[in-house]
């Protein structure tokens, strides 16, 4: 049974305002350590675990005899094994002034994605810095990200000043080094103290190994730092979260106020759309309530029959965000996976997802200078200012206005990893002047003229595979039945169209978005495409199958061993690549993601080209795109 060393006072304290912070810098700064000394001086750990800890610190310490208060925090094995915080771990505590959630951060560079994580809902950051190393490149980087995700407030730490004998000399000089490389970051207020968590050298009180610092100690600083939410004095924003509708009589909309409030009887706008209504009511576990703001869970019903979906965001009518399906961007890149232009990922904007794609990257932020780099990709924990369009307009707030409206998620298609984060800077309206054009003659129309239904017939495989040469006998066979075609071969579009492109892996994105698009517009005149390309990557085969309606995609995989390439090697390719005159060549030194479930898998061994075509023909029979001959 838990026997708290002091605990019913906190109980009996009224209700107190919260500070969110985390702790931040590079590793073995000693965030964990400083967060550990807070709960114990708080008088926060139980006899039961203060035991269990003193236990610890003789197995996985770093402080010989003595209590090593990281232990607290780093509470998993592989952390406590390595000495290092490897995840976000969130604790709470309070003193008689406030209560207080502090998300400890690791490090490390690989981990700066977490860091992120817990800085996406902090008000204030502390950066810890080591006194006998001063401002590293973690240090700068952890500063930016805190700065782009909105903190205002930071406490700079400069840790260990035991280790440098209290040196005042020391402290002014990391001070000065980091007010230098800070003060463009938009901070509202940076607070330096000296400290030793270790042995809570103004940590908690003012310490008199430090005559020469008259500022407060940690927790004083962090009880009275004023940083109220301005949440409720924002417009009124509630993204939809789920629709309720247990019967033909009820419909509401369940999810929380992110921002602003909202009254029974006021009227209420769906963002994308731009369709009105009036707040008929507002729904709570405790029953009806006359108004919801910010923070409040709720189920809002209204007067009209509105279309209203999961992700739409209900918005005051008279402050209503921007609605674009292109915005400009600072990105956060979290994975090893290179970020590639072009390529369709899926982006998480409140409760909204759709895909997106980074149209281009302007530049990228030097962490160290903030100067601006040319960039063709980004790497794991780049920073860069991008453009990014989304597949259908949607609504938001720069962030600097409101982080719940203005922050979203990259999300990688296929292995379904958060791969990237960003935080909205403006809205591109470039295209305001431009509408779509209504035509009088359709799709439909056209392709019915020519007896068939227009469809998009992707062929993919290795160099070698054969996609051409069955690609070009399935086109003979659909002529010569009277259907109008198009073929699209890899090489020849790149004599004209995407004659500027090479091989990277970004232009081999960009080559296939291009080719999509000219398919698309292909299909509006009824016609059957037959695409021939390698198109070695998932993303940019379901991003071209994204564009046309379902039914309308046909992926025909032609798959033909590597080593049957090689042989046939019909062009001298894997020749050239084997002796190095070729790079990033397919199969070779590049990867090719074989289609997981194509409409047609053709094995190529043991078949002749007229066999493997004629099963094309007979799958786009089946599905109703040519009648049967």
């Amino acid at each position: 049974m838990h026997t708290p060393l002091a605990r019913s006072h906190v109980d009996e304290q009224p209700a107190k305002d919260l500070l969110r912070f985390l702790t931040c810098g590079s590793v073995d700064d000693g965030k964990s350590t400083l967060i550990g000394r807070l709960l114990h001086d708080s008088k926060l750990i139980f006899e039961d675990q203060l035991s269990t800890l003193a236990k610890d610190s003789l197995k996985h310490g770093t402080t010989g005899d003595e209590i090593d208060f990281a232990l607290l925090v780093d509470g998993l094995e592989a952390e406590r094994e390595q000495g290092i915080t490897i995840d976000v771990a969130y604790r709470f505590f309070t003193t008689p002034r406030r209560s207080f959630i502090v998300a400890d951060t690791p490090g490390h560079e690989q981990y700066t994605r977490n860091m992120a994580t817990g800085a996406s809902n902090a008000d204030l950051a502390i950066i810890l810095i080591d006194a006998r190393k001063g401002v590293l490149v973690q240090t700068r980087r952890h500063s930016l990200i805190c700065s782009l995700l909105g903190i205002r407030h930071v406490v700079v730490a400069v840790n260990k000043i035991d280790l440098v004998d209290y040196s005042k000399k020391t402290f002014d000089r990391i001070v000065s080094e980091y007010t230098a490389f800070a003060s463009e970051l938009g901070f509202t207020s940076i607070m330096p103290i000296p400290m030793s968590a270790r042995y809570g050298d103004n940590v908690t009180e003012r310490s008199g190994k430090t005559p020469w610092f008259r500022g407060p100690a940690l927790i004083r600083y962090l009880e009275t730092l004023d940083v109220e939410s301005d949440a409720a004095d924002k417009p009124f924003r509630f993204p939809v979260q789920w629709v309720n509708r247990p019967n033909l009589d009820f419909r509401g909309y369940a999810g929380t106020a992110i921002s602003g409030a909202i009254k029974v009887g006021e009227p209420i706008v769906v963002a994308n759309s731009g369709k009105s209504s009036k707040v008929k009511e507002i729904l709570t576990y405790d029953g009806p309530q006359l108004q919801a703001q910010a923070g409040d869970a709720v189920t809002i019903t209204l007067t009209d029959e509105v279309d209203v979906a999961r992700g739409d965001l209900l918005v005051a009518p008279t402050e209503r965000p921007e609605v674009s399906d292109q915005f400009a961007a600072h990105v956060i890149w979290m994975s090893e996976t290179q970020l590639v232009p072009g390529r369709s990922y899926l982006a998480r904007i409140g409760t909204k997802t759709v895909p997106i794609t980074v149209t281009a990257i302007k530049h990228k932020i030097d962490v160290n200078t903030r100067k601006h780099l040319a960039a063709n990709t980004l790497g794991l924990n780049d920073i860069a200012v991008c453009n990014l369009s989304t597949s259908v307009p949607v609504a938001f707030d720069p962030y600097a206005q409101n982080r719940r409206t203005g922050a979203f998620i990259i999300i990688d298609r296929f292995t379904n990893h958060t791969v990237g984060a960003g935080m909205i800077s403006f809205g591109l309206r470039r295209g305001t002047n431009i509408h779509w054009q209504p035509l009088l003659v359709g799709k439909s129309e056209r392709a019915a003229l020519k007896h068939q239904r227009s469809a998009v017939v992707w062929f993919t495989g290795l160099s070698g595979a054969g996609k051409s040469t069955i690609a070009n006998i399935v086109e003979q066979k659909l002529h010569a039945a009277g259907h109008h075609t198009m073929m699209l071969d890899g090489d020849n579009v790149r004599h004209g169209l995407n004659r500027d492109l090479g091989f990277t892996e970004a232009d081999r994105v960009e080559n296939i978005r291009r080719v999509g698009e000219v398919a698309k517009l292909m299909t509006e005149s009824g016609l059957l495409v037959l695409c021939s390309f390698i198109s070695p990557y998932r993303a940019e085969r379901d991003m071209v199958r994204g564009l046309v309606p379902d039914g309308e995609f046909v992926e025909v995989f032609v798959d033909t061993p590597i080593d049957e390439c090689v042989r046939r090697d019909p062009k001298g390719l894997y020749a050239k690549a084997k002796a190095g005159q070729i790079k990033n060549f397919t199969g070779f030194d590049a990867p090719y993601e074989a289609p997981q479930t194509p409409e047609v898998h053709l094995h190529t061994a043991g078949h002749r080209p007229e066999e493997l075509a004629e099963q094309v023909v007979q799958a786009m029979t089946a599905r109703g795109i040519v009648s049967s001959p």
